[in-house]
């Protein structure tokens, strides 16, 4: 598949480099010049384009950036993928360590549903919860004892489906974190982030999650 990354940091490098590898077309780009990731490239044949490139004709699109740039993204960056495509979104909302307060998500609004509402797409909540080593390096085949579980937040359907089929490539469990308004049930602080929990677990962790944010990641 074509897979437009918006994003290099830790998530999206780690994206491109793993996608790369399994032989998608992946086209990246950061908030700079394309020649800024000449390394990356480099290292995983990937293409680097801008950033308002990055979509066009793609499969499957993922935006990884931070929270608060969201809003500096160019309207309708997205627009350009193949009708259907799904547009994954990995972002986490870190007011007091990163991103200052976002008025909306402090009364309530799910992270990602913020984020759908300035892409002006659907998106799928996914990658936000693993640390990017574990991406990385911790894929394992189907069946193995243990495989890593990431739930995929969305709405039901052909673009759901593809991304669940995109995290059991990648070597991790896709679990069904249910409607993208449920979305909150893996962001920062709930049961399921950055714990590294098998399929079984990661469901139980998703259905104790609550919707009250945690003080360490409600705006100080």
């Amino acid at each position: 598949m074509r897979i437009g990354i918006i994003g290099a940091g830790h998530i999206g490098g780690t994206l491109t480099r793993r996608l790369a590898a399994l032989g998608h077309d992946v086209h990246v780009a950061n908030s700079r010049d394309p020649q800024t990731l000449a390394d990356l490239a480099a290292e995983t044949g990937a293409t680097t384009v801008w950033a308002a490139d990055a979509a066009t004709d793609a499969d499957v699109v993922i935006v990884s950036i931070p929270q608060k740039n969201v809003p500096d993204l160019a309207p309708g960056i997205v627009a350009k993928a193949k009708p259907g495509a799904p547009v994954i979104e990995t972002n986490n909302y870190y007011p007091q360590q990163r991103d200052g307060r976002i008025a909306a998500i402090e009364d309530g609004t799910p992270e990602s549903v913020w984020v759908a509402e300035h892409l002006g797409a659907p998106v799928l909540k996914i990658f936000n919860g693993i640390f990017w080593k574990h991406l990385l390096e911790r894929g394992a085949p189907a069946g193995a004892e243990g495989r890593i579980a990431l739930p995929v937040a969305g709405a039901d359907g052909p673009a759901k489906q593809v991304a669940l089929d995109l995290v059991d490539q990648l070597g991790f469990d896709p679990v069904d974190g249910g409607t993208l308004d449920e979305s909150w049930r893996q962001q920062p602080g709930t049961p399921v982030y950055g714990k590294d929990l098998d399929a079984e677990r990661a469901r139980q962790a998703l259905a104790e999650a609550s919707p009250e944010r945690p003080a360490e990641f409600r705006a100080a």
